[in-house]
């Protein structure tokens, strides 16, 4: 049996587990805990990553574009 709770840790107290404890009585349970990151939260998390987009960034405030077209791309 799989059972999927989903909520904000600020919801977590004592209520939910004693509900736990109670809905398994006698078995093994596995609580896993998965945090969801964002995209650029995960982009920034490798340093290789982190120096291209900062210096990507850099350029573009300097005004080092490149401008393609949509028809250059055909």
């Amino acid at each position: 049996m799989t059972t999927t709770i989903e909520l904000n840790a600020d919801e977590l107290d004592y209520r939910l587990f004693r509900s736990l404890k109670s809905m398994f009585k006698g078995r093994n349970i596995r609580v896993t805990v998965n945090t969801e990151m964002d995209e650029t939260e995960y982009l920034l998390s490798n340093q290789a990553n982190r120096t291209f987009l900062e210096e990507s960034i850099s350029q573009a405030q300097r005004g080092e574009l490149i401008t393609v077209s949509l028809e250059d791309l055909k």
